[in-house]
């Protein structure tokens, strides 16, 4: 028992680390960890798009309001507001420059966006957009009655669209509906929402498709072989 206990005792006898000197007290080794965060700059590189400059046609008038644009030319009239993360610049030569307010993340993902939709408002309005969709189908055809666009794509009725006052449509063969305009965006939206009626289908590709678009189609069940 005597000499179990003393084992014991001098077992515990341990030099202490921040005296050097031994004694008779067990001291606990507990790991310590330290943690530190590490603080990394984030670089934001200038867009591409964005550093290039905007050239203006002679039949084009520009106003500038501190963020809103006013593009008019012989096609329509655009307007838009930008956020303050980019702000507009004219140069003596007539061009314009978008260029970021801030140093941030968004103002670099705001540089490229908004120098192309600025681009597109000054090409709009002197030169216009078009995009043509192409009906794919037995049956399916379309025409302009008025101011709506009707389409026939095998259901019960009809479809018939309203066409927006600032775009115009066109119809040929049939078939082939070509939307032009000054608004890029209203064009897109106005496409998208005709090809919703009817999307390809993956089998046969059958629907209403962009002009130029490639559809990816699957093979069909092969048949009981015998």
């Amino acid at each position: 028992m005597a000499s179990s206990i003393s084992s014991s005792f001098q077992t515990s006898n341990l030099r202490s680390v921040f005296l050097g000197e031994r004694n008779g007290i067990c001291v606990p080794i507990v790991p310590i960890t330290r943690i530190g965060f590490l603080r990394k700059t984030i670089e934001c590189k200038e867009s591409r798009i964005g550093k290039q400059p905007i050239s203006v046609p002679s039949n084009v008038t520009i106003t500038l309001d501190g963020r809103d644009l006013k593009v008019k030319g012989p096609l329509g009239e655009l307007s838009r507001t930008h956020p303050r993360e980019v702000k507009l610049e004219r140069d003596e030569n007539g061009t314009i420059r978008v260029k970021k307010a801030l140093d941030t993340r968004r103002a670099n993902q705001m540089h490229g966006l908004f120098r192309t939709l600025t681009d597109n408002m000054v090409v709009g309005v002197s030169k216009g957009f078009e995009k043509r969709l192409q009906l794919v189908g037995v049956g399916y055809r379309a025409t302009v009655e008025g101011k709506d666009l009707v389409l026939s794509l095998g259901f019960s009725h009809p479809v018939r669209m309203e066409i927006p006052s600032d775009l115009k449509v066109k119809v040929e063969e049939n078939t082939r509906i070509i939307i032009s305009g000054y608004d890029k965006c209203n064009i897109g939206q106005f496409a998208a929402s005709v090809r919703k009626w009817r999307p390809p289908e993956p089998y046969k590709g059958k629907g209403v498709r962009y002009a130029n678009e490639v559809i990816r189609l699957k093979e069909g069940k092969a048949g009981k072989k015998k």
